[in-house]
């Protein structure tokens, strides 16, 4: 029981990555937050969890928005107490285009809610973990944010954002005994991968080319990587990027 009587925020927690994180976060003793901007699948992702004798609840909030950050961690306090742990894994892929190409509109959108989500997911959980006296932040990066994508701009630029913030926010936050640091996963089989290839199966091919094991990575190798950094089993690591690709950054 790995984070038995935490209390754990997880936004984007009703599908792929997030809900694979829920589970896991709740089977190991954590008292989870599901936060999703669709509140039917937060609410799925939860009731599973109660009915496996686990607690959880479901909050319905676009973390692109201060308000919406905000209630939610007040949501989650006022459910369970004051959360200790967050993952900040909530994201979108976004327009694929060419900067020529790639809307304004566009661009803010993904920047919005895969670098501002974040930022806004730290700065309302902070202040309740330094009373506590210490915690885990988690941020959902990406290798998109080390290296090129074409067609990526505003994806790549988050992500990259998400790599930094994580170690101003490590940098800023030793002090009070809290931990940040962020995952970058590679090519994870999930609803955001299944729509970027149009419902069509994974191309062996392709595959080949984005990881030296050849195949995809599951939500649950990322969410195993999420409990290690939320857990005391990661006691020294901090402001750090995490990189689970399955070998594409060596390749």
């Amino acid at each position: 029981m790995k984070l038995e009587n935490k209390v754990a925020v997880i936004t984007g927690g009703g599908s792929g990555m997030g809900k694979a994180s829920a589970l896991l976060f709740a089977a190991e003793g954590a008292k989870v937050a599901v936060v999703d901007l669709d509140e039917r699948a937060a609410a799925e992702t939860a009731s599973e969890i109660n009915s496996a004798g686990r607690q959880a609840t479901a909050i319905r909030a676009d973390v692109s928005k201060e308000k919406d950050a905000e209630n939610m961690i007040a949501a989650a306090e006022k459910r369970f107490g004051t959360p200790t742990i967050i993952f900040n894994n909530a994201g979108i892929e976004g327009e694929s285009a060419y900067i020529s190409k790639m809307t304004e509109d566009a661009f803010d959108r993904v920047i919005a809610i895969n670098l501002r989500g974040v930022f806004l997911g730290m700065k309302y959980v902070l202040p309740g973990m330094i009373k506590a006296g210490g915690g885990s932040i988690v941020n959902q990066a990406s290798i998109a944010g080390m290296v090129a994508v074409r067609g990526g701009v505003a994806y790549c630029a988050a992500k990259a954002g998400v790599i930094a913030m994580t170690r101003v926010a490590a940098l800023e936050n030793a002090r009070y005994n809290i931990r940040v640091n962020c995952i970058c996963p590679g090519g994870i089989e999930t609803a955001m991968a299944k729509r970027i290839r149009k419902g069509a199966p994974p191309d062996p091919k392709a595959v080949s080319r984005i990881s030296v094991l050849n195949r995809m990575g599951q939500p649950e190798e990322i969410a195993k990587m999420a409990l290690f950094l939320a857990s005391d089993d990661a006691s020294f690591a901090t402001g750090a990027p995490f990189v689970v690709d399955g070998g594409w950054t060596i390749s």
